[in-house]
């Protein structure tokens, strides 16, 4: 045995000494055992039965389906008329008063002219429809439909200079009295609410027994002509007042 618990046997054999026990050396041409080695695991073929393959492919479909939805909801427009310039009431209405604008109404879709299709023969204007605006098919309708009567009122000049065409305006008179041989009138009394103005001329035509009147066109109810009529037979003072909110000279 030699130092340090290291003894030499015979053929080349090794035996080490541990603590009080003796374990065998490797002998010369004896291997070592090899280590075991890990091994890779096997890539399975993911089948329908596999939770996560099922998710994945229903976030995919739903993902698709929203992305169409959005798609058809911002472009679901329908086309309708707007009115290229403002319409009176009583003014025929014709293909070259409108155009096309596609827009998304909803349920109100149905309140407005659809323009998928042209307007036709005796269309009429039942009401005042600004420039711009849509048009509702309730402010259409046939010639005997319509409900006023185009008057000319006979207007200090300097009162037409805001006004144009589809003015909305009040209209008061001023009866004169026919007890006195001077120009007098009485209080003004407003004879029409919200009328429309049809037609303003550019220049003051002179026209009425009052220098310096403008003949203003104004829509007036049937009902009103007679009186209204009688009073500028008779002379009256008439005067248009517009409305707030009324398309005016300028605005």
């Amino acid at each position: 045995m030699g130092h340090d618990g290291v003894e030499v046997r015979g053929g080349g054999g090794l035996g080490v000494r541990c603590g009080h026990g003796l374990r065998r050396g490797a002998t010369e041409g004896e291997h070592m055992p090899e280590l075991p080695r890990p091994t890779a695991a096997r890539l399975q073929r993911p089948s329908w039965r596999d939770v996560r393959l099922v998710v994945g492919v229903v976030l995919v479909l739903l993902a698709v389906t929203l992305g169409a939805v959005v798609v058809a909801a911002a472009d679901d427009t329908s086309p309708v008329y707007a009115v290229t310039a403002g319409l009176v009431p009583g003014q025929v209405v014709t293909q070259q008063d409108v155009r096309r604008v596609d827009v998304r109404l909803g349920a109100d879709l149905g309140a407005y002219v659809a323009a998928d299709h042209d307007l036709g023969a005796d269309v009429f204007a039942l009401r005042e429809v600004r420039s711009g605006e849509l048009l509702p098919a309730s402010a259409l309708g046939t010639r005997t439909e319509v409900r006023v009567k185009p008057v000319t009122m006979p207007v200090d000049g300097s009162s037409v200079r805001t006004l144009v065409t589809g003015s909305i305006v009040d209209v008061w008179v001023n009866a004169r009295d026919s007890r006195s041989t001077a120009e007098r009138y009485g209080r003004p009394v407003r004879r029409l609410e919200a009328a429309t103005v049809a037609r303003v001329p550019e220049a003051s035509t002179g026209l009425g027994s009052v220098t310096g009147t403008t003949g203003v066109q104004v829509m007036v109810p049937d009902a009103d002509v007679q009186d209204l009529l009688a009073a500028i037979d008779q002379g009256a003072r008439l005067t248009l007042v517009p409305v707030p909110g009324s398309p005016r000279q300028g605005s």
